[in-house]
């Protein structure tokens, strides 16, 4: 039987791709040590998300295994060898503040933990495509730049400009900018990623992310914006908006469509490949757009506040352009728009705290 390996396999993209692979037929290896405990705390765990796992999916293997394990990882990949049909990392230290809090342990495990990853890849199952998902925090703070034009609910690219019909595309800089650590840590996995597939020749993909979401998400403040803001408002906690107005852009991407998009992939690998993905034109809203779609699918007001001060590499407007991506993956297509998603997270959050 053919193996996905799915690395973060607890966490929303991760859970997603077990799934998907799953119910294709394959065996499933997950790899998740419930980091995002860790870093954000128990109400982030995602311990509910591999019971789920385990409950639903019986070729689902769990391994309770560190990244940044060398050994613990080669072992793994020596254990399924040639039966290694497809590497998927997803794990990561996914937040900008919490970086700053611990440098060394956002760069072992976004650098070298996929360097792990890789290196066994390389050893164990060349052949096999390599996904890696990046995040658009590569290009650091570089799209704030861009000619914005404040309306009355978002910040807009200027109309004139030659990205606007479509978003930012992969030909922006990630080079002269301030990233943030984690935006630095992300960048050395992204390049080296890209570096296994141009000097190693193995199928490799990095996506670098806008705003990855859905109803698998375990939401914290330091990151999981639409999940945390939707937990927030079923439950009646306090939310905090940071700078820029609360009208700050994120394209909004539901996890099934990434996952959607790795399939292609799979079926169909290019060497080294780099691809925005996100919402783009398709799906996207500000902050306080989200909080009024928020309040509306409640039914109340959400109880928010105003901090003045922006995090620091945060995007002030992102809308990634996915053309590239089409172009190479003409059969791929977005299926959910941000209503849609926000709908989803909605009835999970109502049916888990209900739960509770």
């Amino acid at each position: 039987m053919s193996v996905v390996i799915v690395t973060g396999s607890a966490g929303l993209i991760g859970a997603e791709a077990v799934g998907f692979f799953a119910e294709k037929g394959f065996d499933v290896v997950g790899v998740d040590n419930d980091m995002r405990r860790y870093f954000f705390g128990d109400e982030a765990s995602t311990a509910w998300s591999r019971e789920r796992l385990e409950k639903r999916h019986p070729s689902y293997t769990h391994v309770t295994a560190d990244i940044r394990d060398q050994d613990a990882i080669d072992a793994l990949f020596a254990r399924y060898g040639a039966s290694i049909a497809l590497v998927i990392h997803t794990a990561a230290q996914p937040s900008h503040d919490w970086a700053a809090r611990e440098p060394f342990t956002d760069f072992s495990v976004n650098a070298n933990g996929t360097l792990n990853i890789l290196e066994a890849a390389r050893r164990h199952c060349p052949d096999a495509p390599f996904i890696f998902t990046s995040t658009n925090k590569v290009y650091g703070d570089t799209p704030n730049a861009l000619p914005l034009v404040e309306l009355e609910t978002r910040w807009e690219l200027d109309p004139s400009h030659p990205w606007a019909a479509h978003g930012i595309p992969e030909a922006m800089s990630i080079d002269q900018t301030k990233h943030s650590l984690f935006g630095a840590s992300k960048v050395a996995a992204d390049v080296m990623v890209q570096e296994y597939g141009r000097y190693f020749g193995m199928k490799t993909a990095c996506f670098r992310g806008g705003c990855l979401t859905g109803p698998g998400h375990s939401g914290a403040q330091l990151h999981g914006f639409l999940a945390y803001l939707m937990k927030c408002a079923v439950t009646g906690t306090p939310y905090r908006v940071f700078g820029y107005k609360g009208k700050q852009v994120r394209d909004n991407i539901h996890s099934f469509d990434l996952v959607n998009a790795f399939w292609h992939v799979f079926q169909k690998p290019r060497s080294a490949e780099v691809y925005n993905i996100g919402g783009g034109r398709h799906s996207n809203c500000s902050m306080a757009e989200a909080i009024t779609k928020a309040e509306q699918l409640t039914g109340r007001p959400m109880a928010w506040s105003y901090d003045e001060t922006n995090r620091i590499g945060d995007h002030i407007w992102w809308i990634s352009d996915i053309r590239r991506f089409q172009e190479h993956y003409p059969d791929w297509s977005l299926t959910r728009d941000i209503d849609g998603i926000l709908a989803e997270i909605h009835a999970e959050m109502t049916d888990r705290f209900a739960r509770q």
